[in-house]
């Protein structure tokens, strides 16, 4: 079963459960698959579902930041339940050992010396942590091996 047909079902099972905020964000994530779709003229894989579910996170903790910050506790944890919800399609995330192991890798295979080579680890750890780890997090950890070496 692929990654849209498993949301598909369930979105369906929430509409039969009445499930009323889940089945909002599922069909949010859906959505956004289906513009994708449209505006690229594809139909997206796995590995492309999973990038829009990780967008849509990145802009729901963007989201909090910004509810936060502004004192509305009530939409940052609106926000925070949607996070969850979104996060139970991706994979399983990498502990912070298991990150810094395989930047260290990263960075020995590619050669980097300084943090002008930056783009080449964030390549090679981008296709292997893609739907397990924030990005910003592996950019920060990268620079701060780079820097420290």
């Amino acid at each position: 079963m692929t990654l849209k047909e498993r949301i598909t079902e369930d979105m369906k099972s929430a509409m039969r459960a009445g499930e009323k905020d889940r089945l909002s964000v599922i069909r949010m994530l859906t959505s956004a698959i289906k513009q994708r779709e449209v505006d690229e003229r594809i139909v997206l894989d796995d590995a492309q579902v999973l990038s829009v579910i990780e967008k849509l996170v990145k802009m729901r903790r963007e989201s909090v930041a910004q509810f936060e910050a502004g004192g509305r506790p009530e939409l940052a944890a609106k926000e925070n339940a949607e996070i969850e919800l979104l996060q139970a399609y991706l994979p399983a995330q990498l502990s912070a050992a298991e990150l810094d192991d395989l930047v260290r890798a990263a960075i020995a295979t590619s050669g980097a010396a300084s943090v002008k080579d930056m783009g080449k680890v964030m390549a090679l750890v981008k296709s292997q942590a893609a739907g397990r780890a924030d990005m910003s997090d592996v950019s920060a950890r990268i620079k701060a091996l780079l820097g420290a070496s």
